[in-house]
């Protein structure tokens, strides 16, 4: 599982993205401060690697995953927009908030069976690995 790894941009550092990864619990209680990059937890099973990353208040609508050049990259971009008349006069509110998190696929994963499932804010993506990559058994013969 050593190769799923965060990209940095070529090795460049990020001020915000790094700031937001190494402060960003300071900042919990003030929502407008607080990290924007999800949670992903990795798992390796036999045959596939599972990924699930926590995405509250999303749709499945707001989601976009690629997998470019063995690179697996989530990402989402949500408008909002809400308007409000009281009393002679309008109220307008404009929000905006996107991320992005990519992956370096493992050699044995195969980016052509890769399922990806959504549901109450949990994206759930399995990674099959390649037949040929799984441990197989050979008979031992006697001469």
């Amino acid at each position: 599982m050593n190769y799923l790894v965060r990209n940095r941009n070529n090795g460049t550092p990020r001020l915000f993205g790094d700031f937001d990864r190494f402060f960003g619990h300071l900042f919990d209680d003030i929502p407008e401060l607080a990290a924007r990059t999800p949670a992903v937890d990795v798992r390796e099973l036999d045959d596939r690697y599972v990924l699930e990353a926590e995405l509250p208040g999303m749709t499945q609508k707001d989601i976009d995953v690629k997998v470019e050049d063995n690179l697996l990259t989530i990402s989402s971009a949500k408008m909002e927009e809400k308007e409000e008349k009281k009393n002679g006069y309008i109220m307008r509110e404009r929000s905006s908030s996107s991320f992005r998190r990519s992956f370096v696929l493992p050699k044995d994963a195969d980016p052509q069976k890769i399922d990806a499932h959504f549901k109450n804010g949990l994206l759930s993506l399995e990674l099959h690995k390649t037949p040929e990559s799984k441990p197989r058994a050979i008979e031992v013969k006697t001469e």
